[in-house]
């Protein structure tokens, strides 16, 4: 949810063009890097087992970087600058099935809250249940073999 604190941009006066507008910077690919660079640092010693770093930079890279992706299926907005702030380009993808949320508060719990939810369930929440049970039943059976294989 960090690259959304960029939506503050809106209550700020920032131009919607800007880099630093909703969907600018905060939701870019090299965003997503530096932040997953700078948490991985800071949780490499409280990670269980020590997960090692290039792994632990890898997941928390994946999880931000797919909020910008996620956006950039809804119906709604500007686009996202997956390149910021190399390019001010914004992209959207050609499907785009998830209804896009109000920004507001009071317009997110409207008549349109519970279509926005439903669109999220569908194409957000249980496509990434779907995966991680498949990655954790594909980490099972690797660690089953594994320790099959030293006996």
């Amino acid at each position: 949810m960090l690259p959304d604190l960029d939506a503050l941009g809106f209550y700020l006066g920032v131009s919607r063009s800007s880099m630093l507008s909703h969907r600018g910077i905060t939701h870019s690919i090299p965003f997503a890097a530096a932040l997953a660079l700078v948490a991985a640092l800071l949780l490499r010693g409280v990670t269980k087992n020590g997960m090692h770093l290039g792994k632990l930079w890898l997941y928390l890279f994946l999880a931000t970087a797919s909020h910008g992706f996620f956006d950039a299926l809804t119906n709604g907005g500007r686009g996202v600058a997956f390149f910021a702030p190399f390019s001010s380009v914004r992209y959207r993808f050609p499907f785009r099935p998830i209804e896009v949320s109000p920004i507001s508060v009071s317009r997110f719990f409207s008549e349109r809250w519970g279509r926005v939810l439903a669109s999220e369930l569908r194409w957000v929440w249980l496509p990434s249940l779907a995966f991680l049970v498949v990655a954790h039943l594909v980490r099972s059976l690797h660690d089953r073999t594994g320790r099959a294989r030293a006996r």
